[in-house]
């Protein structure tokens, strides 16, 4: 099970500034300036964005690792934007206003045949972190005052 927490201390100039930590590292999200925060840190649809792109990366290395492929590099590219739903040719409900669109580029370098060229493309789609936001996820939230 992975545990994160995050922490917002609120004080003049801070802005949005979040500390986050997984009990080994620590890093920070923010809003940009132009919203209010300080940017001192990637936005949260950024670090949400940053965590696929990251899986799609280690997904595609793994399996070439375990395959003895010859990869060279791989890189991702993740965008995220809003869309209205009559805009968007797959949307499952046209009449249900904006969706939420996230669209990739996986560039895999190495000297593949073309089934290895097939196979990786289907691998670069089915990393864990993007299978998870497809299926859609159930929060389950206790919000607790505290003082």
């Amino acid at each position: 099970m992975a545990t994160v927490t995050a922490d917002l201390a609120v004080s003049e100039g801070t802005g949005f500034t979040v500390e986050l930590r997984d009990g080994t590292h620590t890093w920070r999200a923010d809003e940009p300036a132009d919203v209010g925060g300080a940017d001192t840190g990637p936005n949260p649809y950024e670090l949400l964005l940053s965590a696929v792109a990251a899986c799609t990366c280690i997904t595609v290395s793994a399996y070439c690792r375990r395959k003895n492929w010859p990869l060279h590099s791989v890189s991702a590219r993740y965008e995220h934007d809003r869309v209205h739903s009559s805009d968007c040719d797959d949307c499952e409900d046209p009449s249900a206003g904006y969706i939420d669109r996230v669209r990739s580029q996986i560039f895999i370098e190495g000297d593949f045949d073309d089934a290895q060229r097939d196979a990786l493309a289907g691998i670069a789609r089915r990393c864990p972190v993007h299978k998870t936001l497809d299926r859609g996820v159930a929060f389950t939230t206790e919000t607790v005052f505290v003082g």
